[in-house]
């Protein structure tokens, strides 16, 4: 069995950060991505209250359907994209070895 995956993120640069993630530990994407010290502040703790986990998947497997309280909170974002989500309703499974994404709620 997989335990870590490879998530790239993408700078402002244009620069991909290669971000090894566990997936034996149940985490959110969120979690992961806030255990590598990234600038997220997910202020609402994972309960898809807040967007200020938004990320862009640029390019990743497919995944399940955002729930209807993720699509509320992704519909009212100003900088909503096609592959918009908010990274506290990822899980980190094997599927997401590979995904490419941007850090969005600050922009």
């Amino acid at each position: 069995m997989q335990e870590d995956i490879t998530v790239y993120v993408e700078t402002e640069a244009g620069e991909k950060v290669a971000l090894s993630l566990p997936t034996d530990m149940g985490l959110s994407l969120m979690e992961a991505l806030k255990a590598h010290e990234l600038e997220i502040m997910a202020t609402c703790g994972g309960m898809a209250l807040c967007a200020t986990c938004h990320v862009e998947l640029m390019e990743s497997p497919e995944l399940p359907e955002p729930s209807d309280d993720e699509l509320y909170m992704l519909e009212n974002l100003p900088n909503l994209r096609a592959g918009s989500r908010l990274s506290c309703q990822i899980k980190v499974t094997p599927d997401l070895d590979g995904a490419v994404l941007r850090l969005m709620a600050n922009h």
